[in-house]
């Protein structure tokens, strides 16, 4: 039993790389299959952690490793979606570059003061990573997103503010 959240865990690294194929083999239905996969994927999101706490099994290289393999998933996910609608990435080049390069500097961040990688799990984090869901889902049935992406790409930067200000202020490593 303790062994289930980690292979919810897992299982989010094989969708990703699922999706992933499903886009480079262009599969017929791709979008269906791969919205239908995205949100198995989100759901094993949410449903490890529960289950790690309530088997007790819920720990710091648990939730690393979780959110590790949550930046692996999504970003599989964003590469075939790039693939299928490439224009909508070009379109929004510079704000997704703005947007990278904030995520990034948390654990560039992280690194320098802690050497270890974030691991939030906070509110806010949650809610960006439904944001991010929705958008990817618009992207992946209509290639396009206005204000949907808007959304997402203003609460991932205030999100990664507040990451930047946590990490800042923290005197001691946690993975709260």
């Amino acid at each position: 039993m303790k062994h289930i959240p980690i292979a919810l865990i897992y299982s989010r690294l094989l969708i990703g790389f699922g999706i992933v194929l499903l886009s480079i083999f262009h599969v017929s239905h791709y979008s269906s299959l791969a919205i239908s996969l995205l949100t198995v994927g989100l759901l094993t999101d949410v449903f490890d952690g529960i289950i790690a706490r309530r088997l007790n099994s819920s720990s710091e290289k648990l939730r690393r490793l979780d959110s590790g393999i949550d930046q692996v998933f999504f970003i599989s996910v964003a590469v075939a979606t790039y693939l299928q609608c490439p224009d909508f990435f070009k379109t929004n080049l510079v704000k997704l570059i703005i947007l990278g390069a904030f995520e990034a500097s948390t654990y560039v961040l992280s690194y320098i003061k802690f050497k270890k990688e974030i691991a939030t799990h906070s509110i806010g984090a949650k809610i960006w990573t439904l944001t991010i869901f929705a958008t990817l889902v618009e992207v992946m049935a209509r290639c396009e997103s206005a204000v949907l992406f808007e959304i997402c790409l203003w609460i991932g930067l205030t999100t990664r503010l507040e990451i930047l200000a946590i990490v800042f202020t923290l005197k001691k490593w946690t993975n709260g």
